[in-house]
Parts: C-alpha cells; structure tokens; sequence
C-alpha cells in the first residue's frame, strides 16, 4: 500500500512506480481515482503512470 502525504509528495507515487517496474505488475487496484487527485487531475496522473509503467490501473470503486 501506498499512501501520498502532501509533505513528502510524489514520495508514494515513485515508489509505486518502482515497485510495479520491480515486480513487473501488469496492474495497480486504486480504491478511487481520487486517489491520484493530490498529484494533479486523477486522469492525467492515470495516464502518465500507465504510460511509465506499462501496467493498467483498474479503480475499485464500486459504491
């Protein structure tokens, strides 16, 4: 699990990053697409890291 502060930010984001391109995950499950929302608008972070990493994000919110 990675969770941004916004005093350390984009801390969470890159080691998420890494640890995809470490394990070579093919997809990341975000509880909401909010979840990208404090580095910026949630699709155009969905897109970078999807472009960076090769793996899709698939949103889990469901309700």
């Amino acid at each position: 699990m990675f969770v941004e502060e916004i005093e350390t930010s984009p801390a969470a984001f890159e080691a998420l990053i890494a640890a995809v391109e470490q394990l070579g995950a093919s997809r990341v499950v975000l509880p909401s697409p909010l979840h990208f929302a404090v580095l910026g608008p949630p699709g155009a972070v969905r897109y970078h890291f999807e472009r960076l990493t090769g793996a899709q994000v698939v949103v889990a919110d469901c309700c």
